[in-house]
């Protein structure tokens, strides 16, 4: 389901996906199939780790990956599960062809 909440979204990002949702900064984002797919990968990735657990794993890496890269926004672009959603952002497709837990091979 995706709903235009902009009071929730950072000002540096467009979107967030917490299971089922995505949230958008904006109404004309509807309409950003790239975004989209971003986005319903994240949904894919929450699914299959319960949501909780990929909060958890996406909150420990981002902070492993800030102290690596003393740096929030490479440490952001370097957490496993936005790699691959960014390495797919362009393929409508992915999430059909998608293996479980492919996020892994991001890390």
């Amino acid at each position: 389901m995706i709903i235009v909440f902009p009071q929730i979204i950072a000002k540096s990002f467009c979107a967030l996906t917490i299971y089922p949702f995505i949230f958008l900064k904006e109404q004309q984002s509807k309409t950003d199939v790239v975004l989209l797919n971003h986005e319903s990968i994240h949904l894919r990735q929450q699914k299959e780790l319960l949501w909780i657990f990929f909060f958890l794993w996406y909150g420990i890496e981002y902070v492993f990956r800030l102290i690596y890269y003393r740096n929030s926004y490479l440490a952001y672009r370097n957490i496993s599960f936005e790699r691959e959603a960014y390495h797919h952002e362009l393929d409508l497709s992915y999430n059909q062809k998608r293996k479980f837990f492919s996020f892994l091979k991001y890390l």
